[in-house]
C-alpha cells in the first residue's frame, strides 16, 4: 500500500516522525506536511498567493500553507503519477473530540484525502505532550488491519482519538458519535506593544453532550474512540421540512 502522511503540527513535529517510523516498515510512505504549526486551520486553503514545496534531508516534504494545501499539493503534484491509497493525518497532540473537528487541521488534512481509494484517518493523542504518543502509534498499527476489512462509502474518514496513557492501560475500542461542547469563553483582550487592542482566542468550551456513545465518554473511560465522519454536511433529517416551507417559493 502507498500511504500519504500529513499533519497540522508541522513537518518537524515528533508525532509526524513517529507515525512515519512505525508505518514505513509495513508500507510505502510519503510525508507532506505544512512547514509550521497550523493547529486550528480547519479546511482552509491558500488562494491569494502561490505555494512552495521544499524537500528536507530526511525525505519529508513541506508546504508553506495549510494542512489542506499540503495534502492537495501532494496528491495533485507530488504523487499524481502514483496516487496514495490512503491518507493518514497525525499524530496530533491534543484531542479532536466533538466540535473540535470543525476547526481541526488534523481532521482537515484527512478530509482532503477523501478522494483516495481507502478511508482516510485522522489520528490524535489526547495528551498535550509527547508523553504516551507511542501508545497512539501502536493503537493505529493494531487498527489498520481491521480498517482494511471495512467497506465504507467513498468520502468517509475515521477520526481516531487515543487516551494519553500507557498502552497496557487502554481498555478497548469504542465506535462513537461526536459529542458537543459548550460555547467557548470570550476572547481575552490585551494591548499590543504599540497600544492597539488585540484578542487571544480562549480555549474550547467544556463538554456538554458527553454521554454514553460519544467520543468524550469513550476517552474519559480509557477507551480508544473511533468516529466515522463524512464531508456531506447536509442535514438530511430536516431537508423535507425546509423544502415544505421554502421549496414552493
Amino acid at each position: 500500500m502507498t500511504l500519504l502522511i500529513s499533519n497540522d503540527d508541522g513537518v518537524t513535529a515528533p508525532g509526524l516522525k513517529l507515525l512515519h517510523q512505525v508505518l514505513m516498515p509495513i508500507m510505502t510512505c510519503k510525508v507532506v506536511a505544512p512547514d509550521n504549526d497550523c493547529s486550528g486551520a480547519g479546511s482552509s486553503i491558500t488562494l491569494g498567493r502561490p505555494l512552495r514545496i521544499k524537500k528536507h534531508d530526511n525525505g519529508f516534504f513541506s508546504v508553506d500553507g495549510t494542512p489542506t494545501d499540503a495534502v492537495h499539493l501532494a496528491i495533485n503534484c507530488l504523487m499524481d503519477d502514483d496516487l496514495p491509497e490512503r491518507v493518514i493525518s497525525g499524530i496530533n497532540y491534543g484531542a479532536n473530540l466533538g466540535d473540535d473537528v470543525l476547526y481541526s487541521g488534523t481532521v482537515a488534512a484527512a478530509m482532503e484525502g477523501r478522494f483516495m481509494a481507502k478511508t482516510a484517518i485522522a489520528l490524535s493523542s489526547c495528551g498535550k505532550t509527547e508523553k504516551n504518543i507511542n501508545t497512539t502509534a501502536q493503537v493505529l498499527v493494531d487498527l489498520l488491519s481491521m480498517v482494511e476489512t471495512l467497506d465504507l462509502p467513498r468520502g468517509t474518514i475515521l477520526n481516531i482519538n487515543v487516551p494519553a496513557c500507557a498502552y497496557a492501560d487502554i481498555k478497548g475500542i469504542e465506535v462513537t458519535r461526536l459529542g458537543h461542547r459548550d460555547r467557548p469563553r470570550k476572547p481575552v483582550k490585551v494591548i499590543d506593544p504599540r497600544g492597539n487592542d488585540a484578542w487571544w482566542i480562549s480555549p474550547v468550551g467544556k463538554a456538554r453532550d458527553a454521554g454514553e456513545g460519544t467520543d468524550f465518554y469513550a476517552i474519559a473511560r480509557g477507551y480508544v474512540s473511533v468516529t466515522p465522519l463524512q464531508y456531506d454536511k447536509t442535514d438530511h433529517k430536516i431537508l423535507s421540512l425546509v423544502n415544505d416551507r421554502l421549496g414552493a417559493c
